[in-house]
């Protein structure tokens, strides 16, 4: 019994190689650039950023240097920022404006186009109006934000004291006007500047 060739098909396993030793080589890149950004953790230094809020003004963190600010990464289509909004309302409507600030960064794209995320981005002013939300409202559509912060989830918030230290980090929702948050807020208000 005699075996023939199996006829070449005229496919060839070069590209497939070409395109793993490319994605290793993305990876290896991506790993070695990561340290390139300092990690965001409490007791470290909140990155200074610079965004619009939603009527076309830049806001920079550092314009509240001296202050305790809340800064509060979200979405339009996000639940459990739906839900902690009115708790953050309810926080800002007693102790916002003397020396305290919350900064509520929106991630959502432009309203009705597909972001980076795959989500479609809501109405954000209209979104702030149905909750009576009177703090400030800031726009990220490209994400840079999330990513300076390396926030892993929406809603994730930092709580910055006024020598500019992170003192608490929160992935995901929770009840802002909680007396363990405003004791703490409390305690960074008291604190000299």
């Amino acid at each position: 019994m005699t075996v023939e060739p199996i006829p070449s098909t005229g496919y060839s396993n070069r590209p497939y190689a070409y395109a793993l030793v490319g994605v290793a080589l993305l990876i290896g890149l991506a790993w070695t650039f990561q340290d390139r950004i300092p990690p965001v953790t409490i007791g470290t230094v909140a990155p200074d950023f610079e965004v619009n809020d939603l009527d076309g003004g830049l806001v920079r963190l550092s314009d509240h240097s001296g202050d305790v600010v809340l800064v509060n990464i979200w979405a339009t289509w996000c639940l459990p920022c739906l839900q902690e909004m009115p708790s953050m309302e309810r926080l800002y409507q007693k102790i916002g404006g003397d020396g305290f600030e919350i900064l509520a960064v929106s991630i959502d794209a432009e309203a009705g186009l597909f972001g980076l995320d795959g989500n479609v981005g809501g109405d954000i002013r209209e979104f702030a109006e149905s909750l009576g939300l009177t703090f400030p409202i800031l726009h990220d559509p490209s994400g840079e934000i999330m990513r300076l912060y390396r926030a892993t989830a929406v809603p994730e918030t930092f709580l910055i004291g006024r020598d500019g230290i992170i003192y608490k980090k929160v992935a995901g929702g929770t009840e802002w006007d909680a007396s363990q948050h405003k004791e703490l807020i409390q305690r960074l208000l008291a604190a000299p500047q």
